[in-house]
C-alpha cells in the first residue's frame, strides 16, 4: 500500500447568492404576465409566485397579517407601536410580456447572475423593489423589530394592465378606516445620466404623475370594393386629422416639482446652465422654452402628450374601409383635464366627420408636499444610504398604482431605491432588463433605515 498519501482535505462549498438575490431569481422565473384579457393570464403563475414568496419570506408571512384582494393581490399589516400614522409600502408582482424577437442577452425569464448583475424580466419592474421590501421587513423581525407606526405591504397583480388590484387595496383600508401617513410605490430611482450636463445621480421621487386617458379617433363611410374608391374615405379623413394631430402640442409650462428638481440640481450643472436652474421659479419662462427644445424626453416633461398608438381599417388589400380608427394616448400634465385634452384634440383634427370618443380616462395625480416631515424622511434615508446622490422630486412620466392611494391619502410618493443608469431605465419593458446585486442590496438597506427612522 502507498504510504504517506492523504485525501486532499475537503473543499468548503462556495456561499451562494444573498437571500435577496436568491429571492429574486426564483420569483423572475414566474412568468406573472398581465394581459388585459384575463383569459390570457397565467393564474398558476401568480399562485406559484404566492407560494415562492411565501417560502422566501416565512417570518412575513407567519406574523403579518395577510389579505387577498382583487385576485392575486396581496394586502400584509405590520403592526406598529402605534397606529397613528401608518404607511403603506407598495410594488407589483405582474411584468409586461416579453417581445420574443428582441435581443435578449439572457433569457428573459431566466434570472441569470451573470457580472454581478441578476438578468429578467421585472429585475427592475417591479419584482427588484418588491424583493427588497420584504427582505428588509424579514431581516427586521428576525431581530424582532417592531416599526413605531402601523405598516402595510400592498402588493398589486395587475398594475401593468391598469388593472382593479390596487383598487381593491385602496376599498380594504378604507373600509379599515385606514388613512395612511404616506405611501411609497415604484416611480424614480437614484438616476445617473438623469439630466443633461449633471454628473451626480438624482433620486428622483415623484411627487405626482400624469393622468393616462385613451382616446379612439372613428371615421365612418360606405366602404366597398378598392377598384372603385372614391375621395375622403374613412381612411382618408382619418389620415388627416392624424396628421393635424401630430402637428398639434398642448401648452407647455413648467410645473412646481419641476421647478423645485431644477433648483435642487443647480449647483452640479455648468456654468450658464447653473443660473438659470438656480433661478428656475424666477426665470420658469426660459427654463420651459429649454426644457422644450432639449428634445421630446425633456418637453415631455412640460406639457400634456398626445400619441397616435394603434390603427384600424379594412380587413383586406382588396376592400376599402368602413370604418378607420385611430387610438390615442394622451399623459396629461399636472393642471390639465381630460376635458381639457378632449377639446383641444377635436379642434386640432377640425372635422365633425372624425369622431372622438374617450375609452379611458385618468387624470393627473395630485402633488404631494415637499416641505412636509414625510419626504423630509424619504429625503433623510436617500442621503444616508446614496451620499453621492442629489435627492429631488419630479414629475413622474408613466403610471403606477398609487395613483389610486391618493382618495385616502394627502402624501403619494413613487420612488425605488435602486441605482439604475440610463441604460437600465432604457431597458424598463424592453430587452436586457436587469439589476446590480450591490444595488439590490443598498435598496434593502434602504427600507430598513426608513422603517427604523419612523416617527413615534
Amino acid at each position: 500500500m502507498p504510504t504517506g498519501a492523504t485525501d486532499p482535505p475537503a473543499q468548503p462549498e462556495p456561499p451562494g447568492p444573498p437571500r435577496a438575490v436568491a429571492a429574486l431569481q426564483a420569483l423572475v422565473r414566474l412568468p406573472t404576465v398581465s394581459h388585459r384579457d384575463p383569459g390570457l393570464v397565467d393564474t398558476a403563475a401568480f399562485d406559484a409566485f404566492h407560494a415562492e414568496l411565501a417560502r422566501r419570506f416565512p417570518l412575513l408571512h407567519a406574523r403579518l397579517e395577510t389579505t387577498r384582494v382583487g385576485g392575486h393581490g396581496l394586502l400584509f399589516r405590520w403592526p406598529g407601536a402605534d397606529d397613528a400614522r401608518p404607511v403603506v409600502l407598495m410594488a407589483h408582482l405582474d411584468v409586461v410580456p416579453v417581445d420574443e424577437q428582441a435581443p435578449w442577452q439572457h433569457p428573459p425569464f431566466g434570472a441569470d447572475l451573470v457580472d454581478g448583475a441578476v438578468w429578467g424580466r421585472g429585475t427592475l419592474d417591479d419584482k427588484g423593489p418588491l424583493v427588497v421590501v420584504c427582505e428588509a421587513v424579514e431581516s427586521l423581525l428576525e431581530n424582532g423589530f417592531t416599526p413605531a407606526q402601523d405598516v402595510w405591504l400592498s402588493f398589486g397583480s395587475d398594475e401593468e394592465v391598469l388593472g382593479a388590484s390596487a383598487v381593491a387595496a385602496v376599498e380594504e383600508l378604507r373600509r379599515r378606516g385606514v388613512r395612511p401617513w404616506f405611501v411609497l410605490d415604484e416611480g424614480g430611482a437614484v438616476a445617473s445620466e438623469a439630466l443633461p450636463g449633471v454628473a451626480a445621480p438624482v433620486a428622483v421621487v415623484g411627487v405626482t404623475e400624469k393622468g393616462v386617458t385613451s382616446l379612439l379617433l372613428r371615421a365612418e363611410g360606405r366602404g366597398g370594393h378598392a377598384s372603385t374608391p372614391a375621395r375622403n374615405g374613412p381612411t382618408a379623413r382619418l389620415a388627416r386629422a392624424i396628421a393635424r394631430l401630430d402637428r398639434t402640442s398642448m401648452p407647455a409650462r413648467t410645473p412646481e416639482p419641476t421647478l423645485e428638481l431644477f433648483r435642487r440640481v443647480a449647483p452640479h450643472l455648468p456654468g450658464p446652465l447653473r443660473a438659470v436652474a438656480a433661478n428656475a421659479r424666477r426665470l420658469g419662462p426660459l427654463l420651459t422654452r429649454a426644457l422644450v427644445a432639449a428634445g421630446p424626453e425633456t418637453a415631455a416633461m412640460t406639457r400634456t402628450t398626445l400619441a397616435v398608438t394603434t390603427l384600424t381599417g379594412s380587413p383586406a388589400l382588396n376592400v376599402i374601409a368602413s370604418t378607420a380608427t385611430a387610438g390615442v394616448n394622451a399623459r396629461l400634465m399636472v393642471g390639465d383635464t381630460v376635458e381639457d385634452v378632449v377639446a383641444a384634440v377635436r379642434r386640432a383634427v377640425a372635422d365633425d366627420s372624425v369622431a372622438v370618443e374617450v375609452l379611458e380616462r385618468g387624470e393627473a395625480s395630485p402633488v404631494s408636499p415637499v416641505d412636509d416631515p414625510a419626504f423630509a424622511l424619504l429625503e433623510a434615508t436617500t442621503r444616508e444610504v446614496f451620499p453621492d446622490a442629489v435627492p429631488a422630486p419630479y414629475v413622474m412620466m408613466a403610471a403606477t398604482d398609487s395613483r389610486h392611494f391618493t382618495a385616502i391619502c394627502d402624501r403619494v410618493y413613487r420612488f425605488a431605491p435602486l441605482r439604475m443608469t440610463k441604460a437600465q431605465r432604457a431597458a424598463i419593458h424592453s430587452y436586457d432588463e436587469h439589476v446590480r446585486v450591490d444595488d439590490l442590496l443598498d435598496g434593502v438597506r434602504w427600507y430598513r433605515h426608513l422603517l427604523e427612522g419612523l416617527p413615534g
